[in-house]
């Protein structure tokens, strides 16, 4: 694993383990002013709207919410999750995020999900 690979690797795990946790604030620390999430409902930009975003996101997966990590791959400055979650809110069977990082921090992130509302 080259260094570029090591660092996104690093923030990928952090991510994910702040989003287990629902930690808003520290997934908050990933990201700058400048970052963005692109959503099927379009894009946000700025960490107001990004921090909106995850706060929604929550009350479909809670914490203790059952989550299977079905694919990690880290190329680069790149990094690829593919999961599915369940919870009492919603059943997602298959879920997918893309990171494009600028050093230590996320400036791409695209992420979809199918989702069945309970």
């Amino acid at each position: 694993m080259n260094t570029n690979e090591a660092l996104t690797n690093e923030v990928l795990i952090h991510h994910l383990t702040a989003f287990g946790n629902n930690d808003l604030e520290e997934i908050l620390k990933d990201y700058t002013e400048e970052s963005q999430v692109w959503t099927p409902n379009g894009p946000l930009k700025g960490l107001a709207a990004i921090s909106q975003f995850f706060a929604d996101y929550f009350v479909a997966i809670p914490t203790g919410s059952a989550f299977t990590m079905k694919q990690l791959t880290v190329s680069h400055h790149v990094g690829y999750v593919a999961w599915a979650s369940d919870s009492a809110i919603a059943q997602i069977p298959m879920g997918t995020d893309t990171f494009f990082l600028e050093g230590d921090k996320i400036k791409f992130h695209t992420v979809a999900d199918y989702r069945i509302t309970k």
